[in-house]
């Protein structure tokens, strides 16, 4: 069973297309091979600045033969019939086969298709795979038709076993795949041939190629640990950085180099963030003072003067970068120094946020008198909350922030400080954004909640206004992850506002300022409804948001159809209880009685016709047997049980005072006859399933369940 190994060869591929390349030049080989009936095993995919690499294992030396029969017509059918059907066969008549059929005989047409070898099969898996690749970029050069995301210099494909290795022959513009590929550019010019991948990849490390980008990641984190350490320092943690260089470079020289005196007491965020984006450099910093005293860069190459020459040329570029960033830096203090956060914030006036919201200024009032709103639910004083939403934008007409639009939020923590203002306000300018992705910590300063909660709430609510609702896939203006940040904010501090005030609340500014905008747009809101539209989209968002801790979509559903479930802990704690209680012997039983007691009382409604309910007193005299006595009793002990545990947030024992209706129910369900013939005894009956009904909703709408 032969191994293939496939090398696609090129100019610089793109660090950050690197690793999905990879993974669907693996997948596409593999699929066009799979189609073509030739199976194979794991594969492993491989991707380094120049090259493309797949290795598969255990590849069929050919193709089983397929065999198609294909019924045609009858053997005394006319002769049109007939004939029609050889030309979409390709056979002669004196190729079909006949054979007995219920109406008689009629011919059949059996075609063979010899197996393909494992050459053909891979030449045209590669050739397709390569003319379909789905680059997020590509080009073409010279006259050729195949488009690469750089020049394709060469393809290697080789299979091996135990006989030998052979090439496939393959030729795709002019380039014909062979046995042999290139090492480093500088450091082993000139090519080699291999045999397998096992030969491929030992020939590569002795040409300076590092062919797993996990190897080279390994490789620079440990030379960049050791480097730093000998000096007392540390390496800024930043994965993404490591994966990105890591893909810059075939064989990775770590290189440490000294940022100048005048540079040292900037911030250490512009520090590392300038030379990040502009260098690609790793941040260095002491571990007890936390400023940022160094640098680690990746040079793809040895030099004899062990890297000082590229030291010298990068310390030089960076000083010019790290100048202009302590420009912008010192250009800002003095906008502080001179007028406050007001001076700072006062360009942003001008600045359109939505032409039908207004102003980025008109935002910022609207969230901070939002902040004031939330900040008791939350334990900060409105005052100080409202102080911080007013000043937690003011960074973005900074020129630091211009530069370095990442930093938003930081700088505004560091000019805040500057301007005297009160340690929770700057905390809140860099939180309130929080949390930007999934795996980001949500703020859980009181202030900081308070104006991310706020910030966050007149997005949705502003869009909301103007009908910009995400649909779909479509979410230009990120209100998914803005709901998604007002979940787990209010669920990880574990604070209550009550969403649908707050909501309300916050839909008046939106009226007023686009009334009064420029563009003419006069927005008309039912509060009520949009207030309950923009709940039902927080409920949909909790459900992703639960689903990967295994709650059950249902469940949630189930609680908030209760209606005003705006509180989003209590909600919370609730779908839990309820959650847990299902998943017990108890829960699952009542769930099903609860379900034959419901559909019981609505077939016998839709009987009677639309008017006919069965929400009556329940007459205990009426009662013919002992089960509808100890049942009509136990919901009278039930009932005022589990409205005092839900009173009290007490979930557990809500569900435990529910659980003794259980024997009840089963019991009337085994013992009693609901359709009485006695009209008057059937009806009783039924309002006492429609009161089992109304206790049980009191935990939640059972409907929604499923099972």
């Amino acid at each position: 069973m032969p191994d293939l190994l496939l090398e696609l060869f090129s100019e610089e591929i793109p660090a950050r297309m690197q690793a999905r390349a990879a993974e669907d030049l693996k997948r596409l080989v593999s699929t066009h091979m799979a189609e073509a009936g030739l199976k194979c095993g794991d594969g492993r995919a491989y991707a380094t600045p120049r090259r493309l690499v797949l290795a598969l294992p255990g590849l069929p030396g050919e193709t089983p033969e397929q065999v198609e029969e294909r019924k045609g017509p009858r053997t005394d059918a006319p002769e049109k019939a007939i004939e029609g059907f050889l030309r979409s066969t390709g056979l002669t008549k004196d190729d079909l086969e006949v054979r007995d059929d219920k109406k008689g005989q009629v011919y059949f047409a059996v075609m063979r298709k010899p197996g393909r070898t494992a050459e053909d099969v891979v030449a045209t898996a590669v050739e397709a795979a390569m003319r379909n690749f789905p680059w997020p970029k590509s080009m073409r050069w010279g006259a050729g038709s195949l488009r690469w995301v750089r020049p394709l210099h060469s393809i290697l494909c080789v299979l091996s076993d135990e006989v030998g290795a052979r090439a496939v022959p393959i030729e795709i513009d002019g380039i014909a795949a062979g046995d042999r590929t290139e090492g480093h550019r500088f450091l082993s010019p000139g090519s080699f041939a291999v045999t397998s991948f096992d030969d491929y990849a030992e020939k590569l490390a002795a040409a300076h190629v590092v062919l797993d980008p996990a190897d080279r990641m390994a490789r620079i984190e440990a030379d960049a640990a050791a480097l730093a350490a000998a000096e007392g320092l540390e390496v800024v943690p930043d994965k993404g950085l490591l994966a990105e260089v890591a893909g810059l470079v075939e064989w990775p020289v770590v290189l440490m180099g000294t940022i100048d005196d005048e540079f040292l007491d900037l911030p250490p965020e512009v520090l590392q963030t300038s030379m990040k984006e502009h260098q690609k450099f790793f941040s260095v910093r002491n571990p007890k003072t936390r400023r940022i005293e160094r640098f680690i860069t990746v040079a793809n190459r040895t030099t004899a003067d062990d890297g000082a020459t590229i030291l010298k040329g990068n310390q030089k570029v960076l000083s010019a970068r790290l100048s202009d960033a302590k420009f912008f830096w010192e250009n800002d203090l003095r906008t502080v120094d001179r007028g406050g956060m007001d001076a700072l914030a006062e360009p942003l006036k001008s600045v359109t946020f939505h032409n039908k919201l207004g102003t980025q200024w008109e935002r910022i009032e609207r969230i901070a008198s939002l902040a004031a709103e939330i900040a008791p639910a939350v334990g900060a004083s409105p005052e100080e909350a409202a102080e911080a939403a007013r000043v937690c934008k003011a960074d973005l007409s900074s020129e630091m922030v211009y530069e370095f639009p990442e930093l938003q939020g930081v700088m505004g923590r560091y000019y805040t400080a500057r301007a005297g203002l009160a340690e929770a306000v700057s905390k809140a300018c860099e939180g309130h954004y929080a949390p930007l992705g999934p795996s980001d910590d949500v703020p859980v300063e009181p202030v900081s909640v308070a104006v991310a909660l706020a910030d966050k709430i007149d997005m949705l609510t502003g869009f909301w206004a103007i009908d910009e609702k995400p649909t779909g896939s479509k979410d230009p203006f990120a209100l998914r992850r803005a709901a998604l940040g007002v979940i787990r904010t209010v669920l990880e501090n574990d604070v209550r506002p009550a969403l649908f005030p707050v909501f309300s609340f916050a839909f008046v500014p939106h009226r007023t300022t686009a009334a009064a905008g420029k563009s003419g747009f006069e927005p008309s809101i039912d509060r009520v409804q949009a207030g309950q539209d923009l709940l039902n989209f927080i409920a949909d968002r909790l459900k992703v948001y639960l689903r990967d801790q295994g709650i059950r979509h249902d469940v949630i559903q189930a609680c908030f159809d209760l209606g005003g479930q705006d509180d989003l802990v209590l909600l919370v704690n609730r779908v839990r209880a309820l959650q847990k209680f299902l998943e017990t012997e108890d829960g699952a039983n009542l769930l099903a009685g609860y379900k034959r007691a419901s559909n019981i009382v609505v077939k016998a409604e839709e009987d009677q016709g639309p008017n006919v309910v069965f929400e009556g007193e329940v007459e205990p005299k009426l009662f013919e047997q002992d089960e509808e006595r100890a049942l009509f009793a136990a919901l009278d002990g039930a009932e005022p049980s589990i409205a005092a545990a839900l009173e009290a947030e007490d979930f557990a024992r809500a569900m435990g005072e529910m659980a003794t209706l259980r024997a009840p129910i089963d019991t009337f369900f085994e013992k009693v006859t609901v359709n009485a013939e006695n009209q008057i005894t059937r009806r009783n009956r039924l309002c006492l399933l429609t009161r089992v009904r109304t206790v049980m909703r009191q935990v939640a709408v059972w409907e929604a369940i499923e099972g």
